[in-house]
């Protein structure tokens, strides 16, 4: 997720704890989303669903405060 501004992600996880919680709350998003789609961690189809919102939902307010801190 955001491969080419790690830079700014570094810098915005020190100084916004917002973006940090965020940032933490997808990558475990993440993790189980992926362990739920290999088996690992198998569950309903309903609640992967939600997760992968929720998971797009975070995303997408990272992009939002990264754009926000380039004004």
């Amino acid at each position: 997720m955001f491969e080419h501004h790690q830079e700014e992600m570094e810098k915005l996880m020190k100084e916004n704890e917002d973006f940090l919680r965020i940032y933490n709350r997808h990558q475990e998003l993440d993790k189980r989303v992926t362990a739920a789609e290999v088996g690992t961690a198998p569950m309903e189809d309903l609640a992967l669903n939600q997760l992968k919102k929720e998971k797009l939902w975070a995303k997408d307010q990272l992009a939002r405060i990264m754009d926000a801190s380039r004004s």
